[in-house]
């Protein structure tokens, strides 16, 4: 997995290996409030509830999507003084879209709720695949 992120804007950075069960959701949530209330980000920021959110969506596809394929999961955590990423990946070889739904679009599907909720907060959403082709990153970046 890539996990290149600019050094000397985020200061912050925590990074979970895990195996890819549905525990695998409540691990890395609870792990991101950890390392959250470490870096000295609030708990009632605006950004947190829905960072939690979108982190809970990315590990549960993972977990129903790419188990079979993905023994593991690893989940990158990192902030700076003015953004907070999020990052999961798998090595399932499936790159989904992470387009905006189409305005009336009633989609409720997680990676639906995930383009929106990071749009809505001025954030961005980007697939990274893996350079041999058979694993991918979705990687969030919010502001805070």
């Amino acid at each position: 997995m890539t996990t290149t992120l600019p050094p000397a804007a985020l200061a912050h950075r925590h990074v979970l290996t895990l195996p890819t069960r549905p525990a695998a959701v409540r691990v890395a949530r609870e792990t991101a409030e950890a390392a959250l209330a470490e870096w000295g980000i609030a708990r009632s920021h605006p950004a947190v509830d829905p960072a939690l959110l979108i982190l809970g969506e990315l590990v549960t596809n993972s977990v129903r999507h790419a188990a079979p394929v993905s023994p593991q999961i690893t989940v990158v955590y990192a902030a700076g003084p003015d953004c907070l990423v999020l990052a999961v990946h798998d090595r399932h070889p499936h790159r989904p879209s992470l387009l905006a739904p189409a305005p009336g679009d009633r989609s409720t599907g997680g990676l639906a709720t995930v383009t929106e909720l990071t749009h809505g907060l001025g954030g961005t959403a980007v697939v990274r695949g893996d350079p041999d082709g058979r694993g991918k990153s979705i990687w969030i970046t919010l502001p805070l």
